[in-house]
C-alpha cells in the first residue's frame, strides 16, 4: 500500500503546515503518540482536547474528543493508516478501527517528522476529498489552528 506523504500534496485539494522545529523527532513522535502528551497541545487555545485513545498501528484507532470554550463538543473518531516511528503517522476520519467505515470522509492527514541539523522538518498535510471540503477547513481556520498546535507541541516538547 502506498501511503500518502507530504510529496502527495496537491495544492488544489489539500492544505499543508510545512516548518522547521528546534525539538528533535523523537520528542514531537512522543507528543503525537502518547495520549495524556497529546492532550496538552492537540487543540489551540482556547479549546481543549478532554479525551484522546490510540492504537498506535495500521488499523488502529486514533480518537480525540475537542472542546470549546462555549461548551462545543466533538467527538472525532478514525484510524491510522500508516505508523512509522519518529518519521512518519498517516490517519484519517473516513476509517474507524480495524478500516470500518466511519460514514464522516472529512480529511485524511499525514504528519512526517525529518530530523535536520536545528531539530525537526514538521510536515503536515491535510488530504481532502474535493476542492469544497478542502476550502471549508481552509476557512475553519486551518493555517491558523495547525500553526498555534504546533507551536504548543513544540513549547511542550521543551519541558519534556
Amino acid at each position: 500500500m502506498t501511503v500518502p506523504t507530504a510529496a502527495a500534496f496537491d495544492p488544489r485539494l489539500d492544505l499543508e503546515l510545512k516548518r522547521e522545529v528546534p525539538v528533535p523527532p523523537a520528542l514531537l513522535w512522543r507528543a503525537w503518540t502518547e495520549p495524556e502528551l497529546l492532550m496538552k497541545w492537540f487543540t489551540p487555545a482556547p479549546w481543549r482536547t478532554t479525551a484522546c485513545e490510540i492504537d498506535l498501528k495500521p488499523g488502529g484507532l486514533f480518537r480525540t474528543v475537542m472542546e470549546g470554550p462555549n461548551g462545543e463538543k466533538n467527538d472525532n473518531v478514525g484510524c491510522y493508516l500508516a505508523v512509522e516511528p519518529e518519521k512518519l503517522l498517516v490517519f484519517t476520519s473516513a476509517l474507524g478501527p480495524g478500516y470500518r467505515p466511519t460514514g464522516n470522509s472529512f480529511l485524511t492527514a499525514s504528519v512526517s517528522f525529518e530530523a535536520t541539523a536545528e531539530g525537526t522538518l514538521y510536515t503536515a498535510v491535510a488530504l481532502h476529498k474535493d476542492e469544497a471540503a478542502r476550502t471549508q477547513h481552509e476557512e475553519m481556520g486551518f493555517h491558523h489552528g495547525w500553526s498555534a498546535a504546533l507551536d504548543q507541541m513544540v513549547a511542550l516538547a521543551k519541558t519534556m
